[in-house]
């Protein structure tokens, strides 16, 4: 199976690239070498490598920014996504694209499935939630939500060299370097060890599911409190951890304050999602490691 990775420089791209390596060849392309703005470019790219899956890890992830900053939120989240769903269906490729939980506006207390009807809050939430609509446009794709990822290059010992950590991976930076560290108490979320993602994303693709929306997400529901909690107690660092509620931070973009997702039709199509628990203790396991 041959592979065309966007975006491959980031956290999930990178781990993306590594696991889908160890079957078959990858072309990893970050953005520096592939704009998926550019739909000639992106075209070419695809023509000439004929991949059998185009696995979408681009995006504009800055949910703040984009409310500043709405056309490159649209461009790169939602109408970039046609362009590659275009050239999917012109090689005959799977089209996997990544979205979020943001999608929804988290005025619930029970996990969102599938079948959940979208509300999106902001401008980053609007733009993710236009590129799963232009996905389908392929007729063959898998759109998986993912949210809350951490732990992408765990293992390296020097986290200049890690990708741009998410929201759990610098709470973990800053306990092991002795700095304080706060985290919300009323945000609810699944947390989502990067590894995990890449192993369903690439079982999901192999198992040739029915096509259509996952949410692909550790299994488990918590606050963002009790994740870094169950960290700091890991670490020995629960002295450097206070709490903290969304209303006492200053944030352009709406958040959903319960965006848990339900994985049981992942799972059912026979991916492997572990509890966040056991995904953040492997996590730790790696960079205690070091």
């Amino acid at each position: 199976m041959r592979a065309l990775v966007t975006g491959a420089a980031g956290q999930l791209g990178r781990e993306i690239s590594r696991v889908f390596a160890k079957h078959g060849e990858v072309v990893a392309l970050p953005r520096a070498d592939l704009d998926i703005c550019d739909h000639d470019a992106v075209q070419r790219v695809t023509h000439e490598t004929h991949p059998d899956v185009i696995l979408n890890c681009a995006a504009c992830n800055d949910v703040d920014g984009a409310e500043t900053d709405p056309v490159t939120a649209m461009q790169v989240n939602g109408f970039a996504v046609r362009s590659l769903a275009t050239v999917a269906r012109e090689v005959g490729a799977v089209l996997v694209h990544y979205s979020t939980d943001f999608v929804f506006d988290g005025e619930t207390n029970h996990p969102y499935d599938e079948l959940a009807s979208p509300g999106p809050q902001s401008v980053y939430a609007t733009s993710k939630l236009l590129g799963e609509w232009l996905a389908c446009g392929a007729p063959r794709h898998y759109v998986l939500r993912v949210e809350s990822l951490f732990g992408a290059g765990a293992e390296a010992l020097d986290p200049s060299v890690r990708p741009r950590g998410s929201t759990l991976d610098r709470m973990v930076d800053a306990m092991m370097a002795g700095r304080p560290v706060r985290a919300f108490t009323d945000r609810t979320v699944s947390p989502s060890y990067v590894p995990d993602v890449a192993a369903a994303t690439r079982a999901l693709v192999k198992s040739n599911a029915e096509v259509g929306l996952y949410h692909c997400v550790n299994t488990g529901r918590a606050i963002w409190f009790e994740v870094a909690q169950a960290a700091a107690i890991r670490l020995g660092c629960e002295p450097l951890l206070s709490p903290i509620t969304t209303g006492e931070v200053k944030m352009r973009a709406a958040r959903p304050s319960f965006c848990a997702l339900s994985n049981d039709k992942i799972v059912a199509a026979g991916a492997t999602m572990p509890t966040w628990e056991d995904a953040l203790d492997r996590y730790l396991t790696t960079r205690m490691g070091h």
